[in-house]
């Protein structure tokens, strides 16, 4: 799991690490500047990341806080890419209600429809 390089290029990292489904995805983050390393923003792709950098970034609709533990030769299974790194992002925020069903829309909808008369 562990290469005998102490350090590896950061889009490499995030798409081994299974963050970003292409590491094309991975590479655009970087470069836009959405990657912070060490609290440091980022645009190179091929900056090199080793075990104890810290990493803060977007994903979906989270912020994502993980500190590097390992580095690795492939991009194996979930399980291998968790054993990369330990996550310390903050708790995602709970929704603040239930998501409204099909029929609540619907009447939504209704509503809107019959006051635009």
């Amino acid at each position: 799991m562990t290469t005998a390089t102490t350090r590896q290029r950061l889009d490499r990292w995030l798409w081994q690490a299974r963050f970003f489904k292409t590491r094309t995805l991975a590479a655009r983050q970087v470069t836009e500047g959405h990657v912070r390393v060490n609290g440091d923003r980022v645009t190179k792709p091929a900056h090199g990341v080793e075990p104890g950098d810290a990493l803060t970034f977007r994903q979906a609709d989270r912020i994502r806080v993980v500190e590097v533990v390992g580095l690795a030769d492939r991009r194996g299974p979930a399980s291998e890419a968790q054993a990369l790194y330990s996550d310390h992002s903050p708790a995602p925020v709970p929704r603040v209600g239930p998501r409204p069903t099909g029929r609540d829309r619907r009447r939504l909808d209704a509503s809107r429809d019959g006051a635009a008369d």
